[in-house]
């Protein structure tokens, strides 16, 4: 049987019939709605694999000018849901994570084991008046949300003038991502290893970013930063 996040986490009595139907209800409702999805940027059999939970509304377009050398990666995007299968991680001795943005916060949510783990211009309160998005401007996103914005969004997390990435998720899908995670919190007590914080984050204000880490930025960048970089290995 397939193994989900900490929202299936809770143990049934097995002479409780009702309370077992329920149970495999769940998990069968939970196969055909939505999940949190993954997918595999590299997978070479590789004993050391990098987590990377994305930003909102991206894919891997984000981080394509990156070579993995010898790590599999798997990406985690779409926060829709929390549900998801992640059987997969007990395959490999070595786990690394690499969260970014949103992604900082979602995956202070589930219980991983990490040699390391790096947060990206994120905070594990990313809709906050003092350490994330505030949040007059985060609902105002959601209200007026269009196409036009999402550009405008891409457009925003960059610093320098670059070649934008090309998004392939459908619009509505973004949309909806963007209220089912103003309904999730943070792990305040979940521990980083490593801050990165760029120096003019227009998306995740830079200000808010020091307030909550205590520390100065430590990149010339905006939003995202992945094209100062070569390697996954780099964020490390």
């Amino acid at each position: 049987m397939k193994i989900y996040s900490f929202l299936l986490n809770y143990k049934i009595k097995k002479n409780n019939t009702q309370g077992f139907i329920l149970f495999k209800l769940i998990i069968f409702c939970s196969d055909i709605m939505s999940i949190m999805k993954y997918k595999w940027l590299n997978k070479n059999n590789n004993i050391n694999l990098i987590l990377f939970f994305n930003v909102w509304g991206m894919d891997e377009a984000v981080v394509k000018n990156l070579s993995f050398s010898e790590y599999d990666v798997v990406m985690f995007y779409d926060y829709n849901s929390l549900v998801c299968n992640m059987n997969f991680l007990d395959e490999y001795k070595e786990k690394y994570l690499i969260a970014w943005s949103m992604g900082v916060m979602i995956a202070s949510l589930f219980n991983i084991d990490y040699l390391s783990k790096t947060a990206i211009n994120g905070t594990l309160q990313p809709i906050d008046n003092e350490y994330g998005i505030p949040k007059k401007i985060y609902d105002m996103t959601i209200k007026s949300f269009s196409p036009k914005g999402c550009e405008k969004f891409i457009k925003n997390m960059y610093k320098e003038s670059v070649d934008l990435p090309v998004i392939k998720r459908e619009f509505q899908n973004q949309k909806n991502e963007l209220i089912a995670i103003k309904n999730y919190e943070g792990n305040i007590d979940y521990k980083y290893d490593k801050i990165i914080i760029g120096s003019d984050d227009k998306i995740i204000p830079t200000k808010n970013q020091i307030a909550f880490w205590g520390t100065k930025p430590n990149i010339n960048s905006g939003h995202a930063p992945f094209y100062l970089f070569n390697n996954w290995s780099d964020l490390l």
